[in-house]
This record gives C-alpha cells, structure tokens and sequence, in this order.
C-alpha cells in the first residue's frame, strides 16, 4: 500500500510540475487523434449507410452513442486541450469520458453488434490487407482490452484530479 501511495504522490507532483504547460507529447497525441478519429468515424458511417453488413441487427441507437460517442469524446477533450484548456480537459476525461468509453467499450462486447467478415468491404481492393486481419475474436479481445485500459485510467485519473486539486488548494493556503 505504501508503494502505490509514494507511486500516487510522485504522480501529483509530476503534474503539477507542468500543470498549465501542455507538453509537446500531448500536443502530438492530440493533433493524431483529431486527424484519425473523424476518419475511423467515417469508416464506420460509410459501413452504417452502405448497410455492408458489418452492422448486426442488434446495433441500436445506444450501440450507435456508444461507439460513435467515444470517438466524438476524443476528439472533443483533444480539441479542448490545443485549445489551451488542459485543466478543464483534464476534468472531463477523469470525471466522465474516460468511465464512458469504459460502458461502451463492455456494452458494446457484451452485444457485439458487429460482423467483421464485412469490415474490408468498404475499402478499394488495394487497402483491404490492412484491416482485414480483424476477425470477431480479435475485435472481441480489442473491446475487452479498451475497456480494461479505460476504467483503469478512469480510476486512476479520477484520484490523481482529486489529488492534484487538494494540493493545489493546500499550496494556495499556504501562499497566502
């Protein structure tokens, strides 16, 4: 236990060290996912409105919030720290966005409303060696692995904000 809290205070304190300075590995991270993410979304659209079959029958408007909403999430919390606002970027992925993704990721699984037989069928023939080594199973451990990964970050940055806020407002007190 003592190793996760020393783990936790050298992580507030890294964060604070930079705290309104947007590094220049956040700044990359975020232009690729604003670049990439409208594009996946795209491909998805192109799948949905093309009825390829990649979709199931059991792909509703909640699977349909679900996948396309984690991807807006991304693009949105990406926009808003270029945008310069790294705390209030921050503050929405660890207090919603990233549980989100965590739902979608594991409704999207338990549903699985999704044929990856079809997943090549809307890119030219020279493009579909890219992709289309994705079978259901494969996409099956991807959602498995997004979940994991997003409700451990979820926890993680959920406690390291509270933290982070407690030290900040027991740095201002003692400035003052």
């Amino acid at each position: 236990m003592e190793k996760i809290k020393n783990w936790l205070s050298k992580s507030v304190e890294e964060e604070l060290e930079d705290y309104d300075v947007l590094s220049l590995e956040d700044r990359v991270i975020s232009i690729f996912i604003i670049m990439i993410f409208p594009l996946i979304m795209f491909y998805f659209v192109a799948h949905q409105t093309l009825s390829t079959g990649f979709f199931t029958i059991t792909f509703g408007t909640l699977e349909m919030v679900l996948l396309y909403g984690t991807l807006i999430y991304w693009i949105f919390t990406c926009t808003v720290l270029l945008l310069g606002l790294k705390d209030l970027s921050r503050d929405i992925d660890s207090f919603g966005g990233l549980f989100f993704a965590a739902v979608g990721f594991a409704w999207l699984f338990v549903v699985f409303p999704f044929d990856f037989a079809y997943f090549t069928d809307v890119l030219p023939e020279t493009l579909r060696f890219l992709v289309q080594w994705i079978s259901n199973d494969i996409a099956r451990v991807l959602l498995v692995l997004g979940f994991i990964v997003h409700l451990l970050l979820a926890i993680f940055a959920g406690i390291l904000r509270v933290m982070v806020r407690k030290e900040l407002a027991r740095r201002k007190i003692i400035n003052k």
